[in-house]
């Protein structure tokens, strides 16, 4: 029996941080929303870091930032692959982007919402 793969180069760790790469020199080319999450991210990590709060604080709400960038990523993704799926409108296609910016909105939801506990612990204001 032959073995079948489909669309599976050979990988090596350093190929697969090129793909990695060229995937977020794209993105970043091409996606308005994700410019707007690097901009918050670049923005907001400048602020975690001068804020008047202990290391502990400022790493955890500079990795928090991470969360909006990851789903905007994975939002991304997703509408590329519905877009290659079809150009017709389809009311999956439609739940699937939805399901994607949903994704981002919640991560932003859950960004706030961890900005605002970890600035009223370090502010003593709880």
């Amino acid at each position: 029996m032959e073995d079948k793969k489909l669309n599976k180069p050979k990988h090596s760790l350093f190929r697969n941080g090129i793909y990695a790469l060229e995937g977020f020199v794209d993105i970043t080319k091409n996606e308005t929303s994700f410019k707007w999450q690097l901009l918050m991210f670049f923005t907001l990590g400048i602020v975690a870091w001068i804020l008047p709060i202990s290391f502990g604080y400022s790493s955890i709400l500079f990795c928090s930032l991470f969360i909006p960038i990851l789903a905007e990523v994975a939002n991304s993704a997703l509408e590329r692959v519905v877009d290659l799926v079809t150009s017709d409108y389809h009311i999956l296609a439609k739940q699937a982007k939805d399901a994607g910016a949903t994704l981002v909105l919640l991560s932003l939801i859950l960004l706030g919402c961890i900005w605002a506990s970890v600035l009223a612990l370090a502010f003593k204001l709880v």
